[in-house]
């Protein structure tokens, strides 16, 4: 299999251009024979919207013509050079703001040839850009077919609370797919958490982050895309818009014993758990 992140600038409230950009990097994953493509959070809509009011307009719902025309991009031909009656479809994950009845929320959508697979709403909030404003998810982590691969969806902030990636991991997650705005303040976590959460749960981990200025705030990029032992596999630039793409093979990340030394030093990070001692994580924030 092939994952991919597509690293691009987003224009803020600018729907129809950056729908536009989202669709042609969809055409050069399609050439490039790719399973699965991740986009940045917002990626349809922009980020640093300043009240909801100024970011209603710009949301869109889930029966969009815009889903339409990204799933007949993902079903494209591979190109002139494959047999005709031969064609290689792929999954996107792509960010926006979705508009759900009088709810307003920060969600990523999984789109394969026949349209929505699924969707995700963002749980974890920071006091950051359009966050300050939409509603709170209230959609739980699932994971997702995409064909052969299962691909559990998290927005940005998400991957900074290890417990929603278990989750994911516990759930079956092949992938997951991590659509993101990091900002330059938050280039730390674009460099470290990836490969923890990768790790932590024996999967491929892909961050797709922008690039780009809005408002006040300038994105770092460094979209990366780990394995299930924490390596990075494909790592971005800090202000490019680029295809970063790895080969992966999930049996790797379905097999959750490792035999570091054979016999001797032999780890499963879901069969060693204990979650009985772990009660404390279910209780009330404080």
């Amino acid at each position: 299999m092939r994952i991919a992140a597509a690293q691009i600038d987003v224009e803020l409230g600018c729907v129809d251009k950056n729908s536009v950009n989202v669709l042609g990097w969809i055409e050069k994953a399609v050439q490039q024979r790719i399973d699965l493509v991740v986009f940045p959070e917002c990626a349809l809509t922009g980020y640093c919207f300043q009240s909801r009011d100024e970011a209603w307009p710009h949301a869109r719902t889930l029966d969009d013509p815009i889903w339409m025309d990204i799933a007949n991009a993902c079903s494209a031909r591979a190109g002139e050079k494959e047999s005709m009656d031969v064609k290689h479809p792929l999954f996107a994950v792509v960010g926006f703001l979705l508009r759900d009845g009088e709810k307003l929320f920060n969600a990523s959508a999984l789109v394969g040839p026949a349209g929505i697979v699924a969707h995700y709403r963002k749980v974890h909030l920071p006091h950051l850009g359009i966050d300050r404003f939409v509603d709170r998810g209230d959609v739980p982590y699932q994971v997702h077919n995409a064909g052969d691969m299962r691909v559990g969806l998290a927005i940005c902030y998400d991957c900074s609370f290890p417990e929603p990636m278990r989750v994911l991991g516990l759930e079956g997650a092949d992938v997951i797919a991590l659509a993101t705005n990091w900002p330059i303040a938050a280039k730390r976590t674009a460099e470290i958490v990836p490969a923890a959460r990768s790790m932590e749960n024996h999967l491929f981990f892909v961050a797709c982050n922008r690039i780009g200025r809005e408002r006040e705030f300038r994105f770092c990029g460094l979209s990366t895309i780990c394995g299930p032992d924490g390596v990075e596999l494909a790592r971005a630039s800090e202000d490019t818009e680029q295809l970063i793409v790895a080969d992966v093979d999930l049996a790797v990340a379905r097999n959750k014993r490792i035999e570091r030394t054979p016999g001797a030093h032999v780890i499963d990070r879901f069969a060693d758990r204990q979650p009985e001692f772990y009660g404390r994580i279910q209780q009330p924030k404080i």
